[in-house]
């Protein structure tokens, strides 16, 4: 009989959230498993978690192969820039999957600095 895993939500939620007060620009964000699945979000009330994760998904799944084609390594994110914000989508080892949105006024460089010892805890907390 397999054991089933405890995902700890309330370090998962702390995580999201510090991620959003850290960094100005930082609106939502999404972490869902590699199939699109959402597991929590720290998002606006008018966003779907289920669509963006699903998106995500997508997006590093095409990605990761363009990645892998080119002989570049392992893929750690894709960052899509848009006319009012930017979407960044971070690879979580092969389980999950981190979207972060941000408005105009994003700092992608910070974003992009800050995130990394946050991918790395998030991704220690669904391994635990």
């Amino acid at each position: 009989m397999q054991e089933e895993k405890i995902v700890d939500f309330d370090a998962l939620a702390a995580e999201l959230r510090k991620l959003r007060e850290t960094v100005a620009g930082v609106t939502d964000s999404v972490l869902a498993a590699v199939d699109g699945i959402p597991i929590i979000a720290d998002a606006a009330e008018g966003l779907d978690p289920l669509k963006l994760s699903a998106l995500a998904a997508a997006d590093l799944g095409i990605a990761r192969q363009a990645s892998e084609v080119c002989g570049q390594g392992t893929l750690k994110q894709t960052v899509v820039f848009s006319s009012e914000g930017y979407m960044a989508v971070y690879a979580i080892g092969r389980v999950a999957v981190l979207v972060v949105l941000g408005d105009k006024g994003l700092n992608v460089g910070r974003l992009l600095f800050e995130s990394r010892p946050v991918i790395e805890r998030i991704g220690a907390i669904l391994a635990a």
